[in-house]
């Protein structure tokens, strides 16, 4: 869903794609585009379109291409711009008399369509009006919580300054990480994610820093990290308290020198990237606790942003729903819409898991629906499933085995003072997998018994 608000962030020229494997016509177009102040890319084939796209998805604004081409026609081409995650916007253009395939191509995530033959105007007002909206396509900023927060967004996007986005699992933190990149002047850059939190420490520091051949084993060809991939964009740091503590002094060091160096290489690359990161706790109480360094969350703490909880900014509720209903449609499905009923019990629930919930509850809705109406009993929550029955042995299992190692983790940590590095020891698994499963429990509501012991102190 596009974001409806007024929002007109730094402009560069716009750049199409246009693919056609008629050539008067591919040139024609890029004619009057071109005529009208846009760059644009031919491209004779859909193969040679996703060659580019695959190149430099960056480059391109914009796709616009015909349907009827060989041996891949344009809907195949969308489908494997979506499979590929380039979001980047596709027209696509079908003759007169097949307006069943217009409709199947929107079904299938076209952004619009455009029927031949048609006026140059009716192309160029259909590349203006995505244009205009595309750095906003998939943004959902209607309750007033969120507004102020996109505005705060833009606000620092027009700089360079590095910025930590707060909020609860769940909330959309990369989201709104995603909406500063495409607001900023770096929106034509690559935007590179990296979740700290899912990575094993011995290989974090390999892929943020890029390692060179015969660097360890198994490094069979030099290889770029993270860093480097992100160069003249932004590089986002998901959940950064999950980083060790080690890794976090070198993570310093790129930061303050503004260059990095690959494991094992010799020389040092200088950077150009703009450092977004996301946290779900207190870093200031992970700093406290000596978890965290405090001269890092300084770095990296530059301009907070917080994400409200979906609880609070319940008028996004409606239109985030349907974004993820029209996103988990099947292909040629049945278009579906919620119910009044169906959508006051969204609002009446409280959403601890916020908008991944709610991508689950959209996907059991789907599911479970029979009509073109997804009605309330549609709608199942976590707290509303069956309780598990004797039959459901795998299940019974399962919730056991997990409730007796939350216990395990809770007694072990009050016998050891709260201390994680001996919790860890005792316990027989990392510091990194037990604060992984410490993240979790917190997500649940756990209380987490907290060190009693003083904080590491910080260089």
């Amino acid at each position: 869903m596009t974001n409806r608000h007024d929002h007109q962030p730094p402009q560069t020229p716009t750049k199409v794609l246009v693919v056609d494997d008629d050539r008067s016509m591919r040139d024609a177009l890029c004619d009057t585009l071109e005529l009208e102040g846009y760059l644009t890319v031919k491209a004779a084939s859909a193969a040679d379109a996703l060659a580019h796209l695959y190149r430099d998805s960056g480059d391109v604004d914009l796709v616009l291409s015909d349907i009827h081409m060989q041996p891949q026609d344009g809907l195949s081409l969308l489908a494997s711009v979506q499979h590929a995650q380039m979001n980047v916007p596709v027209i696509l253009m079908t003759a007169f008399g097949s307006v069943d395939q217009a409709v199947e191509a929107m079904r299938s995530g076209a952004s619009d369509y455009l029927v031949k033959p048609f006026e140059a105007q009716d192309l160029l007002d259909k590349v203006a009006s995505l244009r205009t909206g595309s750095v906003n396509k998939g943004y959902v900023f209607d309750d007033p919580h969120m507004l102020e927060v996109a505005k705060m967004a833009r606000r620092v996007a027009a700089s360079d300054a590095t910025v930590m986005i707060s909020g609860e699992s769940g909330v959309g933190k990369e989201v709104i990480a995603r909406y500063i990149h495409a607001s900023s002047q770096r929106s034509d850059k690559p935007f590179v994610a990296i979740n700290c939190a899912a990575i094993p420490e011995n290989m974090l520091e390999a892929m943020l820093f890029g390692y060179e051949k015969g660097a360890f084993t198994g490094a069979i060809k030099t290889t770029p990290g993270k860093f480097e991939l992100a160069q003249g964009g932004t590089l986002l740091l998901d959940e950064i308290s999950e980083m060790d503590l080690g890794l976090q002094a070198k993570l310093l060091r790129v930061i303050q020198e503004k260059e990095v160096e690959r494991i094992g290489g010799q020389t040092t690359i200088a950077l150009d990237v703009r450092l977004l990161a996301t946290t779900n706790r207190s870093l200031r109480q992970e700093v406290k606790e000596g978890r965290f360094r405090e001269d890092l969350y300084y770095r990296l703490n530059v301009f907070p942003v917080h994400m409200p909880a979906l609880r609070d900014r319940t008028g996004d509720i409606r239109p985030i729903a349907q974004l993820l209903l029209d996103k988990h449609t099947p292909r040629g499905a049945l278009i579906r819409e919620f119910s009044d009923g169906a959508m006051r019990r969204l609002h009446e629930y409280h959403w601890p898991g916020n908008v991944r919930e709610l991508e689950n509850v959209v996907q059991r809705a789907l599911v479970l629906s029979r009509s073109r109406l997804i009605e309330t009993h549609d709608v199942l929550f976590e707290r509303h499933e069956p309780e598990v029955t004797p039959s459901d042995d795998t299940a019974s299992l399962d919730s056991d085995l997990k409730s007796r190692e939350i216990q395990m983790i809770v007694e072990m940590l009050r016998s050891v003072g709260g201390s994680r590095k001996l919790a860890s020891e005792r316990l027989g698994v990392s510091p990194r997998t037990l604060r992984y499963k410490l993240a979790r429990m917190r997500e649940q509501g756990i209380e987490i018994p907290e060190s009693t012991n003083p904080p590491i102190s910080t260089p």
